[in-house]
C-alpha cells in the first residue's frame, strides 16, 4: 500500500506531520462540544501495543486481536475479557510458517463457538508476507484450541470479517493486480462458504469468490475497504477507508450483487472509515482511524460524529486512533490501534498506554 498504511515490520515509520486542523484550540472547542467524551476503558499489557479486532465469545467475554505490528517481539495474540473486567491472555494466533508471524485483524464467531480471523500478513509491508493473508477457522474444545484449518490463503489484505447465512465475508483493503484505467485503487469483498477449505486467492479478477469491487477516489489515501456490517434484512455496508464512505450492497437469493452505491457520505463528520458495528436500534458505529474520532451513521445515512480526541496517548479514555468498535455490555468499546502516521492523521507517534476507549450507546 501506499502512503504509509503498510508499514514493514522491521522499519515502522513514526515520522509523520501532525494534523494541524484536527490539534489546533478551535478544533478542541469543536470537539468539547461533540456528544460524547470518550472514557478510559482498559490499560492493555504491555505484549499487546497493537488492538485492533473483537468479537464476543459464546459465553458473553469480550476477545480482542492484538496483531502487534508495533512490536514483534510479542506474538500476535488473542486477549480475553471478562464482564467483571478482568483480562488474560487467550491463546497465540497460529503463526504462517513461511513468515514466522500472525496477523490476525478481523474476527468472527459463527454459531458452533468456530472463531474466523482475518489473518493480514500483507499489511506488514514485509516483501516475505506479500499475498501471504489468510482466513483461520479455529475450532476449539472446552475453550482449548484443537484445530485450526486455513478457508483461504494467498490474499493481499483480508482484514474485516463477517458470517451470515453460513458465508464468511471478508474485505480486502487492497487488490493492487486489478487496475482500473484512472489509476486509482482498487478493493473488494470476498464470500466464502463457512466449511471451505484451503481455496486459494488470486488478488485478481478472475477469483471465484470476489463477491465486490469499489474504487477510492481520494488519491491523497488510497486504502481501501475496512469496516463491515450487515442490517436485519441482509444488506451488506463496507467503509471505503480513502473515501469516508460506507457503500450498501445488496444481492438477490442467491446471493449475487444487485447494486453496489455510496450510501453514507459526508467528510465533515467522517474521514476515515476503519473498523464499523451496528447497534440494535440499526445504527453503525464508525472508528474514524485518521480523525482520532467516532461517529454514528442512521437508518438514513445521517452521519454524526459522536466524539473526538485530539493527539494523545490515551491514558485518560481519548481515542487514539480508534481502529475498531463493538457494542458490548451496553456500550461501545472502541480498540485504540496507535501506530500509523502521516499528512493526514492526527496520531503522531506510537505511545504507552495501550489502550482500550468506551463510548455510551445513547
Amino acid at each position: 500500500m501506499k502512503k504509509c498504511y503498510l508499514l514493514s515490520l522491521f522499519a515502522v515509520s513514526l515520522i509523520g506531520t501532525t494534523c494541524i486542523q484536527c490539534t489546533s484550540p478551535k478544533n478542541k472547542k469543536v470537539a468539547d462540544e461533540l456528544p460524547q467524551k470518550s472514557e478510559l476503558f482498559m490499560k492493555l499489557p504491555d505484549f499487546c501495543p497493537t488492538p485492533d479486532g473483537m468479537a464476543i465469545a459464546p459465553n458473553g467475554d469480550l476477545i480482542l486481536a492484538c496483531p502487534n505490528f508495533a512490536d514483534i517481539t510479542h506474538p500476535a495474540c488473542l486477549m480475553r475479557i471478562t464482564k467483571d473486567g478482568k483480562i488474560s491472555k487467550w491463546l497465540d494466533v497460529p503463526v504462517l510458517e513461511e513468515t514466522g508471524w500472525a496477523s490476525p485483524m478481523g474476527l468472527a464467531f459463527n454459531e458452533e463457538g468456530d472463531l474466523f480471523i482475518s489473518d493480514n500478513q500483507g499489511w506488514s509491508g514485509a516483501e516475505k508476507s506479500r499475498n501471504k493473508g489468510r482466513i483461520l477457522r479455529l475450532k476449539f474444545d472446552n475453550d482449548q484450541l484443537v484445530e485450526t484449518i486455513t478457508v483461504a490463503s494467498g490474499m493481499e489484505h483480508p482484514n474485516g470479517i463477517r458470517i451470515r447465512n453460513g458465508k464468511l465475508y471478508v474485505t480486502q483493503s487492497s487488490l493492487s493486480q486489478i487496475k482500473d484505467p484512472s489509476g486509482l485503487l482498487v478493493s473488494g469483498v470476498y464470500c466464502f462458504d463457512m466449511n471451505d477449505r484451503d481455496i486459494v486467492v488470486t488478488n485478481t479478477s478472475e477469483d471465484k469468490n470476489l463477491l465486490t469491487a469499489v474504487i477510492t477516489q481520494n488519491p491523497e489515501v488510497q486504502y481501501g475497504l475496512d469496516g463491515i456490517v450487515f442490517d436485519e434484512a441482509g444488506d451488506l455496508y463496507v467503509g471505503n477507508f480513502g473515501d469516508g464512505a460506507i457503500h450498501r450492497i445488496k444481492m438477490d437469493a442467491e446471493g449475487k450483487v444487485i447494486s453496489n452505491d455510496v450510501w453514507a457520505q459526508d467528510t465533515t463528520q467522517l474521514r476515515t472509515t476503519d473498523g464499523m458495528c451496528m447497534d440494535d436500534k440499526g445504527n453503525i458505529w464508525v472508528a474514524d482511524f485518521s480523525a482520532n474520532a467516532v461517529a454514528r451513521v442512521d437508518k438514513n445515512g445521517k452521519i454524526q460524529r459522536i466524539a473526538q480526541s485530539p493527539d494523545c496517548d490515551g491514558s485518560e479514555g481519548g481515542l487514539d486512533q480508534p481502529g475498531e468498535p463493538i457494542v458490548w455490555n451496553g456500550q461501545i468499546i472502541v480498540s485504540c490501534f496507535d501506530l500509523v502516521t502521516g499528512p493526514d492523521k492526527v496520531n503522531t507517534k506510537h505511545d504507552k498506554p495501550f489502550t482500550l476507549a468506551k463510548l455510551a450507546l445513547e
